[in-house]
């Protein structure tokens, strides 16, 4: 597994942006540019694609400490951190729903069932035997 693959799987376990990313980096004093950033993400065959470092990725890891954790300052606790990310990431006003629930709501059972007429061994498709 390659450094890229692990940044890759941190971005996403995390559900960080790339701007995100960006100010992480920022606090380890690692200066990145988004379309850096987008290289590194990119898959191996593609043109623009960049190795991982191991410099980039350290770098990713100390900021993401503090990033979670806080300084010795100002300590933080993970779990704070994370549930804003999550409820920040989410729509507002649009919560999701469960999509039986969302179903039920339209099933109206005053409706009865419809005879088609063209329906496969009736009428004219029907061989007499």
């Amino acid at each position: 597994m390659t450094n890229n693959d692990i940044f890759k799987k941190l971005r996403v376990a995390l559900m960080l942006r790339d701007d995100e990313i960006v100010e992480i980096l920022k606090l380890a004093d690692f200066n990145i540019s988004k379309s850096e950033l987008g290289a590194l993400f990119r898959k191996e065959d593609h043109p623009n694609y960049m190795e991982c470092g191991d410099q980039i990725l350290r770098n990713f890891l100390n900021g993401l400490v503090i990033y979670l954790r806080g300084t010795k300052e100002d300590p933080k606790k993970p779990g704070d951190v994370l549930s804003k990310a999550k409820s920040q990431a989410k729509a507002p006003g649009r919560e999701k729903t469960d999509f039986i629930a969302r179903k039920r709501k339209k099933f109206n059972p005053d409706i009865s069932t419809v005879k088609y007429k063209n329906k496969p061994g009736q009428g004219k498709d029907k061989k007499k035997s």
